[in-house]
């Protein structure tokens, strides 16, 4: 289940959206979740939808990867979509004691579902697979140049959050190799019920603590010796520009945000 997991794993290639500029694709992507949110009915989740089995197909990232990186969230996903089915009054379907099923609150479920995993999918394929780290924290720091004259620490932040992200797959794989070492030497993380799991999951925070720690020592260190100091005389081996594939995909989404707002109205 842990190496399921492939929040912040960058995925080089040469496609369109490989190409895309950063600051770009972080807009899209926005726009991408208004549009999820403000998508009723068929129409406007079928827009959805078609959107982002194009960006899959144009950004040729394996489709086993995606369905693998949904695994872990597979429960949140069924979970909010039960509640909804539970909760949402309307037409009765079934009704069992207290519980009831109606027409309306199925429609909810499966729509809910639906918005929760194209969410996910579309901004990993828009944003972590397709963007290395240096080119997402030069599209933040543009994007949040303007709050500089507020004196916000704009360099820092995009840096954090990009060291952040990174730091996922590196501590996920960290964990895998923790947990498979104790499992070696008897350890059992699978058997008994669900406070016994969580308390054979203990043992492994203080090395992967450790770990963490470690990583980040040597990381500042690194730093350090190839002479950061921030985003003050900071240069920069690719200017980010705007080119005419990045016009036409904003023209694109826009065209897309349109029409899910019109089905919707209408």
């Amino acid at each position: 289940m842990i190496k399921d997991i492939t929040l912040g794993q960058y995925f080089p290639g040469e496609s369109v959206i490989h190409r895309i500029d950063p600051r770009v694709k972080i807009i899209l992507t926005l726009a991408y979740i208004v549009m999820l949110f403000v998508a009723k009915g068929p129409i406007g989740y079928g827009i959805c939808l078609a959107a982002l089995i194009y960006m899959i197909a144009v950004s040729k990232i394996s489709l086993r990867i995606i369905l693998r990186s949904m695994k872990p969230l597979l429960f949140i996903i069924v979970f909010t979509a039960i509640l909804n089915m539970f909760y949402i009054p309307g037409r009765i379907l079934v009704e069992f004691w207290i519980l009831r099923i109606t027409y309306e609150g199925i429609e909810t479920a499966i729509y809910m579902a639906l918005r929760i995993a194209m969410l996910i999918s579309g901004t990993f394929v828009l944003l972590t697979y397709t963007t290395s780290p240096i080119m997402l924290t030069d599209g933040i720091e543009h994007l949040l140049n303007p709050l500089k004259k507020l004196k916000f620490p704009v360099h820092e932040l995009a840096m954090m959050m990009t060291i952040a992200l990174r730091f996922i797959p590196t501590l996920i794989e960290e964990t895998d190799k923790i947990m498979s070492a104790q499992k070696a030497r008897g350890a059992d993380f699978e058997s008994g019920n669900l406070i016994n799991r969580a308390r054979a999951l203990v043992p492994i925070l203080v090395p992967l603590f450790i770990s963490a720690f470690r990583r980040a020592d040597e990381l500042a260190v690194a730093m350090e010796c190839r002479c950061y100091r921030g985003s003050v005389g900071r240069t920069r081996l690719k200017v980010l520009k705007m080119q005419p594939l990045d016009y036409i995909a904003i023209c694109v989404s826009l065209v897309l945000c349109v029409s899910i707002i019109l089905s919707a109205v209408m």
